[in-house]
């Protein structure tokens, strides 16, 4: 892929090629060189997550459309593509790639030190029929649960979600919905333990599915405070007018997700499909997140100008 203009040049614009061509430039320095004997893989990794970054964006959900549209919108980009059986086996493979991804571009952002993060979990329908239920390779893992939000049981997951108040991602995880929100915080924030080791007096937004005095207690053990609503029979916390403008915030991420990348129209199959889609559409909210703050726009999580 060819180099242009840096995140830093003044005079960058944020169309889809700068971004796709500053996101290259920043995975392959990351990973260098190919540790790997032999000959080099036609695509390299680097090359294959900027591919998935740019169909997530452009919002081309079937594999087979988006290996014919590629050459079409973007000439010249890419040398060498798969076919889509080999694109779809590269990027299930890359869950793992992704998932450090990112971690990686996340981290060069200032956003990534912000002392208050907002966490909440919302579906990921994997499913409706019940033949579906019964025969999908996610039978095990998904199951029913129920979207309060908007009134209605779904066959899937939750994506379980740990951002910064302006949609950065720190940490993530896909559990069934049988899962316990509380229960999810923990096993996240004990899978990643140096993303609060390095941080002092860490505050976590939450809404009432987290209120727990064991969850209180384990956390402040680890000197992070989380900040949510009472139950209506207690008396409010002093802090507790701060919740409400924060708390829409997550809701404001959840809807990026899903209305602009399509979260809930993954069309994943197996344990290694929806976690690499999922992750396919995290990496591109932070690579537009990324790339949206490395140019001073002043809508960090807009996603308008790499949509076409």
């Amino acid at each position: 892929m060819g180099v242009v203009k840096g995140v830093d040049d003044p005079f960058v614009k944020t169309d889809i090629n700068t971004l796709l061509t500053a996101l290259y430039v920043k995975i392959d320095d990351w990973l260098g060189r190919p540790r790997r004997v032999g000959r080099p893989a036609r695509l390299s990794d680097a090359e294959l997550l900027t591919i998935a970054v740019a169909q997530a964006l452009l919002g081309v959900r079937s594999e087979a459309r988006w290996l014919r549209f590629l050459p079409a919108h973007l000439p010249g980009a890419f040398p060498y593509l798969p076919g889509q059986s080999g694109y779809n086996k590269r990027l299930r493979a890359a869950l793992p790639l992704l998932k450090r991804a990112i971690r990686v571009v996340a981290a060069d952002t200032d956003l990534w030190h912000d002392d208050v993060w907002v966490t909440d979990s919302t579906p990921v329908e994997c499913g409706r029929s019940r033949p579906t239920a019964q025969r999908s390779d996610l039978a095990g893992w998904a199951g029913y649960g129920y979207c309060a939000s908007h009134s209605r049981w779904f066959w899937g997951l939750r994506l379980h979600l740990v951002c910064t108040p302006s949609g950065l991602p720190i940490a993530w995880s896909l559990a069934s919905p049988r899962v316990d929100d509380r229960q999810a915080l923990t096993a996240i924030l004990e899978e990643n333990p140096a993303l609060f080791s390095a941080r002092t007096g860490q505050l976590i937004i939450a809404d009432k599915g987290y209120i727990s005095a064991e969850l209180d207690r384990w956390l402040a053990e680890r000197g992070i405070r989380l900040l949510r609503p009472s139950y209506r029979n207690r008396t409010p916390r002093p802090d507790e007018h701060l919740l409400k403008p924060v708390r829409q915030l997550i809701e404001s991420v959840n809807n990026t997700l899903k209305g602009q990348l399509d979260l809930e129209l993954h069309g994943g199959r197996s344990i290694e499909g929806v976690g690499a889609r999922i992750a396919q559409r995290l990496l591109a909210m932070t690579a537009a997140i990324w790339h949206n703050r490395a140019t001073s726009q002043p809508v960090t999580r807009s996603l308008i100008a790499y949509d076409h």
